[in-house]
């Protein structure tokens, strides 16, 4: 549940009070390791970093108009992959940024990379944690939003391929479609 308000401080309240953002800007948004986002090692849990770079990734969306854009056309984003690789760990009342880019998207998703960062021994931004992110966008009529509908909506102009490495593990990662069969067998 404390997702769930901190969410709703930064869209509410803290997206609103930074600039506004260009779509190939990167977002930076602003953290406190929380005691409900620690662990029994005295650090933030694996799965809050997750939900923080949710948090984040709307704190961008509003900032960059996507948020108003997208919800008046009665489109949402849902996360179809992500995966996180960590170097340190964030402990108890350390501020950190979330650091978010649209890194750019294929024929059916958008990626973003977000980074966890604090400043290093040197004052410079150092890296804590790296995520990356495969969204898809859905409409509450039912249905996914085709690629062409979202670049025409956005006003983007040119075009955002990814890394290829990046497509290969959106293709490597992904299970079959939802109405597909996906049954559970070990081998």
């Amino acid at each position: 549940m404390h997702m769930f308000f901190r969410t709703l401080l930064h869209v509410l309240f803290l997206a609103r009070r930074k600039p506004d953002l260009r779509h190939d800007d990167v977002a930076r948004t602003d953290f406190i390791t929380l005691p409900t986002d620690l662990d029994i090692n005295r650090h933030m849990n694996n799965g809050v970093y997750f939900s923080i770079m949710d948090v984040a990734r709307f704190d961008m969306l509003v900032r960059n108009g996507v948020w108003k854009a997208f919800r008046d056309k009665g489109w949402y984003p849902v996360v179809a992959s992500e995966t996180i690789t960590f170097r340190k760990s964030l402990s108890l009342w350390q501020r950190f940024t979330i650091e978010s880019r649209l890194v750019g998207h294929d024929e059916k998703a958008v990626y973003m990379e977000q980074r966890f960062v604090r400043p290093g021994a040197d004052g410079e931004p150092e890296v804590y944690a790296q995520g990356f992110i495969r969204a898809r966008f859905l409409k509450k009529s039912g249905g996914t939003v085709p690629m062409a509908e979202i670049i025409e909506a956005l006003g983007v102009t040119e075009a955002h391929g990814i890394p290829e490495w990046l497509e290969r593990w959106g293709e490597d990662v992904a299970l079959p479609p939802t109405r597909a069969a996906a049954p559970s067998v070990w081998r």
